[in-house]
C-alpha cells in the first residue's frame, strides 16, 4: 500500500502552471504611467455602479408619492 502511494504522481497545481510567465491576480494590465487616469476611471466606475440602486430606490419612491397624489 505504501509503495502505491510513493508511485503515485501529484499533477502540479494549475493556479501556478499559466504558460504567460509570471503570474497575475489581475485579470487586466496595471498601467504603468496612467495611474491618475486609470484612478480617476476606476474611481468612476465603482461609483456609478454604487449609486445605481440608490438613485433607482429615490426614484421608485419618488413614482409612488407621485403617483399615490
Amino acid at each position: 500500500l505504501r509503495a502505491q502511494v510513493v508511485r503515485t504522481r501529484v499533477a502540479p497545481s494549475a493556479r501556478f502552471v499559466h504558460g504567460h510567465g509570471e503570474y497575475h491576480h489581475l485579470p487586466f494590465e496595471w498601467p504603468g504611467k496612467k495611474r491618475l487616469s486609470f484612478g480617476i476611471k476606476l474611481t468612476t466606475f465603482l461609483a456609478v455602479g454604487f449609486s445605481i440602486p440608490f438613485v433607482a430606490a429615490k426614484f421608485q419612491l419618488y413614482a409612488i408619492t407621485r403617483y399615490h397624489q
